[in-house]
């Protein structure tokens, strides 16, 4: 194990922890700092009658639980772990930090203790399938990767495994990054576009948590922009800065259906597998990222075997001749407009969820030039159908359902042999499940019952 691992929980022991939010993240966090003799407190706004066995077990092993309505009351600690979900400048957390509490979350200490080259991605839209793509391509070059973040498992727990010459492959979320210390030695914005305005007071503070996966690397570190993108083309790091663009120029680009970088080719756009020209900019993104490390096989034969990520562009099933697509990962505009671009044909698409408080004006002429049928359910239905009648263009026939399962069921209804069915809602989950991945669940669960 790390040394720096092992000194670092050492030096816990016998201190009063408290770990806010007692998600997937934070459970294996708190089991350590136990073992390491900590007094832990576990903070969750889940009333206890609604908790699992898995937190409840966590008391058993000693850790004091709060939760309910007044979870974050008369907390008193020498150290707290923020959860992702909840602002570093909560109320409660500002009067901790008056307090002279430091507050810290998982992934920050992870980026601390890791001992191999961490690369991470943030950015609105194609996160998961960068870094996924990122940890495939480095997986066929041999190497031990570690894959986690915003996307699969927790790190922190593993880092005492990790070995100097791996590579850990992290995805980043606004959340995490807001109050992070740490950058790594590779850092990825994929694009930055208005998303999570329900939690960030405005889009300059969306903006600013994106930066901090850069803003702490050193002169010898990478980072990876988009240069088609308004606010990431400006970006800038203090060491090396890589560009690419699928529109124009950059150091990875597009000529004629070939990827090339620093002006020669490394991929053509018929070797890439999975559908979208949004994928197109994930692999350059990709290939930037893994510059050094990876040979040039191993991108054409990652392109062609690469099937993509659950829950994005992902065929469920076809039946009676239509085909059924679950893009529950859509949870913005800009992430359901590339889904849209996607296919050659009109399709049905069902759209609409929780309210993240974001606009949704861009989506109307896209939905009215790739869109048939619109079928709508959730708090933003009402937005969305207003983005559409608010075009010139000729628009498509839109029914509002009320809810996701009543507007699945009648795309399912509406539908011909030929057509395309995508679920792709432009909205969050919350409204009705607990995240993105139980609703694409639902949606392929209803489809495979047909």
């Amino acid at each position: 194990m790390s040394n720096k691992f092992n000194t670092y929980f050492a030096s816990l022991s016998g201190k009063h922890i408290t770990v806010i939010g007692l998600g997937v993240s934070n459970r294996p966090l708190v089991r350590m700092l136990l073992e390491s003799g900590c007094f832990v407190t576990g903070c969750d706004k889940t009333p206890r009658e609604k908790l699992d066995a898995e937190v409840l077990e966590l008391e058993q092993l000693g850790c004091i639980l709060k939760t309910g309505d007044d979870y974050l009351e008369n907390i008193s600690a020498d150290l707290v772990f923020r959860t992702p979900g909840m602002h570093p400048n909560n109320p409660a957390l500002c009067a901790l930090r008056q307090q002279g509490v430091k507050i810290t979350s998982e992934m920050d200490v992870f980026f601390e203790l890791c001992p191999c080259k961490k690369i991470a991605v943030t950015g609105s839209d194609g996160k998961t399938t960068t870094t996924t793509l990122i940890s495939e391509l480095l997986k066929v070059a041999g190497k031990k990767v570690w894959l986690g973040g915003n996307i699969g498992m927790p790190l922190l727990p593993l880092c005492g495994q990790m070995k100097e010459d791996d590579i850990a492959v992290v995805e980043l979320s606004s959340f995490q990054l807001m109050d992070m210390t740490h950058s790594p030695e590779i850092a990825v914005i994929t694009n930055i576009a208005p998303n999570h305005l329900d939690v960030h007071k405005d889009m300059e503070e969306y903006v600013e948590a994106k930066k901090t996966v850069f803003r702490f690397q050193k002169e010898t570190d990478r980072l990876v922009v988009n240069a088609d993108n308004e606010i990431t083309s400006a970006l800038r790091n203090c060491g090396t800065t890589r560009t690419f663009s699928r529109l124009g120029a950059g150091d990875v680009c597009l000529r004629d259906g070939v990827i090339l970088r620093d002006g020669q080719p490394v991929l053509h756009t018929a070797d890439i597998l999975i559908p979208g020209v949004h994928n197109i900019e994930n692999y350059m993104a990709a290939i930037l990222a893994v510059e050094g490390l990876v040979e040039e096989d191993v991108i054409l034969q990652v392109a062609r075997n690469f099937g993509g990520v659950e829950h994005r562009i992902e065929l469920v099933r076809i039946k009676d001749g239509v085909r059924y697509y679950n893009d529950s990962i859509a949870s913005s505009p800009s992430r359901t407009i590339a889904g849209l671009r996607s296919f050659p044909e009109k399709v049905i698409l069902i759209a609409g969820g929780y309210d993240k408080k974001i606009p949704y004006d861009v989506l109307g002429p896209e939905i009215c030039k790739h869109v048939k049928k619109l079928f709508l359910g959730g708090a933003t239905g009402p937005l969305i159908r207003a983005a559409v009648e608010a075009c010139p263009e000729e628009k498509p026939e839109i029914i509002d359902c009320g809810n996701f399962e009543a507007a699945v069921r009648a795309a399912v209804a509406a539908a011909t042999e030929g057509d395309v069915v995508l679920m792709s809602p432009a909205s969050a989950a919350f409204d009705q499940f607990k995240n993105f991945a139980v609703r694409g669940a639902f949606f392929k669960k209803i489809i495979k019952e047909l």
